[in-house]
């Protein structure tokens, strides 16, 4: 199984990454640049790695990885006040960073710099132990700033690039452009995947909607790109349809259920235009991917997320733990695989914790089989909402807006969040702490005022009586 860091130096001058600025960096450049960086950290080491879609964020990146230093990356949109709270729990000894964010960290030392970044070494002093096998850290949710993070080890983040990259078919004549952060596991599943095949990625911060997202792509002939849900929306508004885009050549879509009607919308476009198109399923517990619907089931089969991986294998469970063997019949998900992570950590002291999960994820999503064998998503077991890609615990919302002094409860759907709280506040004060704290942009949820959150006898809240009740925030 080839690994996409440490046989990087096989690619030699082949284009690796294309800058904003059109600067072009060969693989060889990038193995020089991460193991520049790599050598000023100490092995088995934990470094917050403060990242972009830029080069500095991916060379950082390979170089931990190569030097057997374990990352944690985190978007450098975060909130500074759920950055303390994540350097508080996890005492890094290292900080990658940009160099106009170092004005937070004053009691650092600065070790290199490199372009616009800069490595600090924390002044930290608790020295603990890290599992052999652990090699990155990543957020589940990435917009509540839980410090509960998924232990991915050296074989989940290969054997999920070597998947990838094998149902994909990427070749070394890929090219894909940035559409999400890569410190969103299908953002970075996208980098493991191309670098794994020696294929080039232009990296950008600009999105659909602005120009020169479509410039950069026609520009340097993307062949692909990919998006959650919210993504193809935009795409539909933006009249994909009509675009003239001649070396794109595929299309990737997770991060979310895709309504059945807008897959097979995009399925049917892509088929007239000769592009493939992928629909997926994955979670940041298994890496990234643990499905795709093959294109030619685009249509047929809209609404799926189609079939295990290669290596992976799924099952139903009812609730009692049996497995579902008949066809149509609700359960709950399960999955086997190499990529199945390590398990959870909730501070520094978990990082030595070996494997939790033995390559089987409990999903937690009810799905059904169909005869062929494909698989629907048909509801969540737990309370997670996914909000334009990033999974929200609606629990944990609800916790931090009851330690801020608001009573309210969640409920809603993939992408429209809704909060209902009884105290009269100033909706635009729960608003703001919400966009400010949890990093949830204000098209993703709505509030609604209510006279009293209704519960049961014991005092649990009878969330299906909350909905069409109450006045929403104008």
């Amino acid at each position: 199984m080839k690994d996409f860091f440490s046989d990087i130096d096989i690619h030699s001058d082949a284009l690796a990454l294309i800058a904003e600025d059109s600067e072009r960096i060969s693989y060889a450049k990038l193995l020089l640049a991460a193991d520049d960086i790599g050598r000023h950290l100490d092995k088995r080491s934990l470094v917050f790695c403060i990242c972009g879609n830029d080069v500095e964020s991916v060379a950082g990146y390979i170089g931990f990885l190569r030097s057997r230093v374990v990352p944690i990356l985190i978007n450098a949109g975060i909130n500074n006040e759920l950055l303390q709270n994540l350097l508080r729990a996890y005492l890094p000894q290292y900080i990658w960073l940009p160099v106009n964010m170092i004005g937070a960290f004053s009691d650092c030392k600065q070790l290199y710099h490199y372009r616009n970044y800069v490595l600090l070494r924390t002044a930290f002093s608790t020295r603990y132990s890290i599992h052999d096998d652990l090699a990155l850290l990543l957020t589940t949710s990435g917009s509540t700033g839980s410090p509960k993070l998924v232990r991915q080890s050296y074989r989940n983040i290969i054997s999920n690039a070597n998947s990838i990259a094998r149902y994909l078919r990427l070749t070394t004549d890929d090219r894909a452009i940035t559409t999400m952060p890569m410190s969103y596991t299908y953002g970075l599943s996208v980098i493991n995947s191309h670098l794994l095949k020696g294929a080039s990625i232009v990296l950008t911060r600009k999105t659909l909607m602005e120009n020169k997202f479509w410039q950069l792509l026609k520009e340097y002939e993307v062949t692909t790109f990919g998006g959650v849900p919210y993504v193809y929306e935009m795409l539909r508004k933006l009249r994909f349809s009509r675009m003239e885009l001649p070396s794109l050549r595929t299309l990737t879509q997770a991060g979310g259920k895709l309504g059945a009607a807008l897959s097979a919308e995009f399925a049917t476009i892509c088929r007239d235009k000769g592009i493939r198109f992928f629909v997926m399923y994955g979670q940041t517990e298994a890496t990234a991917r643990m499905s795709y619907l093959p294109p030619e089931y685009g249509i047929s089969k809209a609404g799926s997320i189609g079939i295990a991986i290669p290596g992976g294998e799924f099952w139903l469970e009812d609730e009692n733990g049996g497995i579902i063997t008949q066809s149509d019949t609700a359960g709950e998900l399960i999955f086997k695989g190499e990529n199945v992570t390590m398990g959870y950590a909730q501070d520094y002291r978990d990082l030595s914790t070996g494997d939790d999960n033995g390559g089987i994820l409990k999903t937690g999503d009810i799905a059904k089989r169909d005869d062929e064998g494909f698989y629907y998503i048909v509801g969540r077991k737990k309370r997670f909402l996914k909000i334009f890609g990033n999974r929200v615990n609606l629990d944990e919302v609800e916790r931090l807006l009851i330690t801020a002094g608001y009573e309210c409860a969640c409920t809603g759907t993939d992408d429209n969040m809704v909060v209902f709280y009884t105290v009269q506040h100033d909706c635009t004060d729960i608003e703001h702490y919400i966009i400010e704290n949890m990093g949830i942009s204000k098209a993703g949820f709505a509030l609604v005022h209510i006279a009293e959150i209704p519960r049961n006898d014991s005092g649990k809240i009878l969330y299906s009586d909350l909905s069409g009740s109450g006045s929403p925030c104008v």
